[in-house]
């Protein structure tokens, strides 16, 4: 899991497009904005990817897993 809390983007679409250049069917990343939810869901989207998310307490998990 991925923890972009703390981070503003562009950093974590960085940290996610990193992490898929390992190829894996699913990833998973913590964030503390809404900007940075939508724009990670975005990227994953254009990527090919699925997303969901849960929030807890201003803290997002943002699941991405492979179409």
């Amino acid at each position: 899991m991925l923890d972009a809390r703390g981070r503003s983007c562009p950093e974590p679409v960085i940290m996610i497009k990193k992490a898929m250049a390992s190829n894996e069917d699913e990833y998973a990343i913590l964030l503390d904005n809404r900007t940075s939810l939508e724009n990670v869901s975005r990227f994953a989207r254009v990527a090919g990817y699925h997303s969901d998310y849960t929030e807890e307490n201003g803290i997002f998990t943002l699941k991405i897993t492979k179409k």
